[in-house]
């Protein structure tokens, strides 16, 4: 096993409850957002629902798993490229997807929908992914991840919320709407906050570490958001079904990723730092192209 894979990247028990608070709390401002209709409406278009599953849950696992064949990074490297292709879409994708001029109708569902599905997709697709590749299956192995222990942490981290936030707004819209305005411009500070906090302690190991998943971590963002775009438009999409679902497919929430990663793995280096650089960055590609489109629309 290289070295990267032996870094830990230590973690005391009171952040890791923060890193938990932290995400029920972004998850639950997420939710406040999300109304019944919402799923009624991606059923009514099987179409969309099929495109979407399709695209966060079946080809960007694969993609990455065909990636990691190809490139064959340090396993644990391998494992945290897994790990936040497995996760849902990030909880920013909404307010980019309205910046882009896409449709933020459907990125409001999709959102829905995929944060309701990972709950069961997550664990799946990282444990089958991880097992199916050798040197990924070796550190599960001495792991030994319970697979029901993940899929109740991402109960508890998505599922909770979800409901309760939903419920919120069923019995008091106004005032769920007004707390939703107030805890979703939070959510790109919390998650920076939650990077703050997992390496403030280990500042030295990400500087000696972080060139090692800087070019990985770019291009597997980068090929995540063309995959979106180009499955929306190989279906015949709109040009703004096909903006939103490449924001829905490229901004994965890479902090549930963190928080498996330090609940299940204690921080293995190379999973760590991979995830983390990807929360990052996913924000300044999505920005990015977000306002790219926006111009190109106001232009037209």
């Amino acid at each position: 096993m290289q070295e990267l894979d032996k870094v830990q990247i230590n973690f005391d028990n009171s952040g890791l409850w923060v890193l938990n608070i932290a995400l029920a709390v972004v998850m639950f401002g997420v939710a406040l957002g999300i109304t019944i209709d919402d799923f009624k409406r991606l059923l009514k278009q099987p179409k969309l629902l099929f495109i979407g599953v399709l695209s966060q849950f079946i080809l960007m696992p694969l993609l990455t798993f065909l990636l990691i064949l190809l490139i064959k990074p340090q396993p644990s490297i391998a494992l945290g490229m897994m790990m936040v292709a497995a996760c849902p879409g990030g909880n920013i994708s909404n307010f980019m997807t309205h910046l882009a001029k896409g449709n933020t109708a459907l990125s409001v569902s999709l959102s829905a929908f995929a944060t309701f599905l990972a709950m069961f997709m997550t664990p799946f697709n990282f444990q089958f992914y991880g097992n199916l590749y050798a040197p990924t299956a070796e550190i599960l192995k001495t792991v030994a991840i319970e697979p029901l222990e993940l899929v109740k942490v991402v109960l508890l981290i998505l599922g909770l919320p979800l409901t309760l936030g939903m419920l919120l707004r069923r019995q008091n819209e106004r005032f769920a709407l007004k707390l939703s305005k107030l805890l979703k411009p939070l959510s790109i500070a919390v998650f920076v906050g939650i990077v703050i906090i997992a390496f403030s302690n280990n500042i030295d190991v990400f500087n000696n570490y972080i060139h090692h998943v800087l070019l990985i971590g770019i291009g597997h963002n980068i090929l995540a958001l063309f995959l979106g775009f180009m499955v929306a438009k190989l279906f015949g999409l709109s040009y703004n079904n096909q903006k939103t679902l490449a924001i829905e497919t490229g901004i994965q929430n890479s902090g549930l990723g963190l928080l498996l990663i330090f609940t299940f793995f204690n921080g293995l280096g190379g999973m760590a730092i991979l995830a983390a650089f990807w929360g990052i960055w996913h924000i300044i590609s999505g920005l990015t192209l977000a306002f790219y489109w926006s111009f190109k629309a106001k232009k037209a």
